[in-house]
């Protein structure tokens, strides 16, 4: 192989590795936080709407995250970030694992997971744009700390 020719291939390899690529959570990706210090693609939690909020309950003997079932609609809600608000009502702690890991496997799927003390609450804000491309219509959220807990669904609608 020529001189030339491999200029050429060593000049495209360099030109490919310092490409990149376009990969979900690149808007901001998903913020933790609390209500007053916390934002998310420079906007302040405080200035957003909540979308939806879940809570940790105790029904007797069983721990659930509730609601069971939460929608989005997008169809009529401004493109602003969403923002979450997630409060442990239990006695114990509790974790919070919300993901789109059932729907794609990808590096940059969307998933997220916190850990609340009892009566704390935190916020998460994800842009909307990596919400969308990062899961498809239906996120799951659970405890991740205990299997037997009961999580529930996020469905969006777009």
């Amino acid at each position: 192989m020529g001189k030339s020719m491999l200029a050429i291939i060593l000049s495209l390899g360099v030109l490919l590795a310092g490409a990149s690529g376009s990969y979900a959570l690149q808007a901001g990706g998903v913020e933790i936080g609390d209500l007053e210090s916390g934002s998310v693609v420079g906007q302040p939690f405080k200035e957003l709407t909540v979308d939806a909020s879940f809570f940790a309950i105790e029904i007797g003997n069983m721990k659930v995250w509730y609601p069971p079932m939460t929608v989005i609609d997008f169809k009529s809600r401004p493109g602003s970030p969403v923002l979450l608000k997630v409060t442990n009502n239990a006695t114990a702690e509790h974790g919070f694992h919300l993901s789109a890991a059932v729907n794609q496997s990808a590096p940059t799927v969307l998933d997220t997971k916190l850990v609340l003390k009892p009566g704390e609450t935190r916020y998460i804000g994800v842009p909307t744009s990596d919400l969308f491309y990062a899961s498809g219509s239906v996120l799951e959220y659970r405890c991740h700390l205990h299997a037997g807990h009961v999580g529930g669904k996020l469905l969006m609608l777009k």
